[in-house]
């Protein structure tokens, strides 16, 4: 079976002020490295746009007004101090939500090996009342209680590999023992949770800080003794990714010195598991990234060690 590749062209007209990190650019990169020839055995479609009934199982009805309510007819709208709406943000965010459900229908049906939803704006810094860090809705959350909700999946695990803490999974899943997030991430760094002490009510947060200046095999130690037997003894239904490239070592967001072989090794590990626990079951999200050939040879070396499901 093939992977799957998600996108939406509504993901450009989500905009951010000259010389945000978080701009279109990003999607473009990935979509004209993934039109490779190497890459033509991608099963591609588009993203649908997302119901609210989807997100509100991991944000409150007022919280989803607020955003709804806050989108500009024009020009932009600063939530905090880095992230803002544009009037093609709302639509771009929806998209993102429903690409997520979109892919765990379709791993959690056996109709592909595993998914890839290339999406803006990303989603792991947005807690359940709370959009920040570029994000909006949480995209890691909804899918997981997407999978809970709709396939009867019992036990979601999600492993944040982006170069900041996904504080916003963290707050959401905090008192959830049916949902493990895992991170590896430099810190301090914004936004200055994530460590190793914070474990959740459950047990089922795992933070594996790493320091500015690390490279690859600090990041696989990391992964090896602190996060991937915690994810395997978890015994989850369904491995979702927030897969965030800017521990690249290119990336000016960060200082953790990354490369992509690092990044298509977690993923093989990953899928390792997943093939152990899960019958493979796979769904990445995309995060952050923001130099843009970095990005793009990350999520090149990504979905290529997806597609040897």
């Amino acid at each position: 079976m093939p992977t799957l590749y998600l996108q939406h062209g509504s993901y450009l007209d989500h905009l951010t002020p000259v010389g945000h990190p978080e701009r279109p650019d990003r999607i473009r990169a990935i979509d004209r490295i993934l039109e490779h020839e190497r890459f033509q055995v991608l099963d591609r479609d588009q993203a649908p746009r997302g119901d609210v009934e989807a997100i509100l199982r991991a944000h409150p009805a007022a919280y989803v007004d607020m955003i709804e309510n806050s989108s500009p007819t024009d020009g932009l709208v600063r939530i905090d101090a880095d992230t803002t709406m544009s009037p093609g943000t709302l639509d771009a965010a929806l998209h993102g939500v429903g690409g997520a459900c979109r892919a765990v229908d379709e791993v959690m049906a056996g109709r592909v090996s595993n998914a890839f939803s290339a999406s803006r704006p990303p989603g792991h810094h947005a807690e359940a009342n709370r959009a920040m860090g570029f994000c909006f809705f949480n995209n890691a959350a909804v899918a997981a209680r997407h999978a809970q909700a709709v396939h009867g999946a019992e036990r979601v695990a999600i492993m944040d590999f982006d170069v900041h803490h996904g504080n916003g999974t963290q707050d959401i899943f905090w008192n959830d023992p049916t949902v493990m997030y895992a991170s590896t991430h430099q810190m301090p760094l914004y936004p200055g949770s994530g460590a190793a002490s914070e474990r959740g009510e459950a047990d089922t947060i795992v933070n594996a800080p790493l320091q500015a200046g690390d490279g690859g095999d600090a990041f696989r130690e990391a992964m090896d003794i602190a996060i991937l037997p915690r994810i395997e003894a978890f015994k989850p239904d369904l491995v979702i990714i927030s897969a965030g490239f800017d521990a690249h070592t290119r990336d000016p967001l960060g200082g953790l010195n990354l490369v992509e072989a690092d990044f298509a090794w977690a993923t093989l590990r990953l899928m390792e598991i997943a093939d152990r626990t899960c019958e493979g079951h796979v769904v990445s999200l995309l995060e952050g990234g923001y130099d843009l050939e970095g990005l793009a040879r990350s999520v090149a070396a990504h979905v290529m060690t997806l597609m040897k499901s």
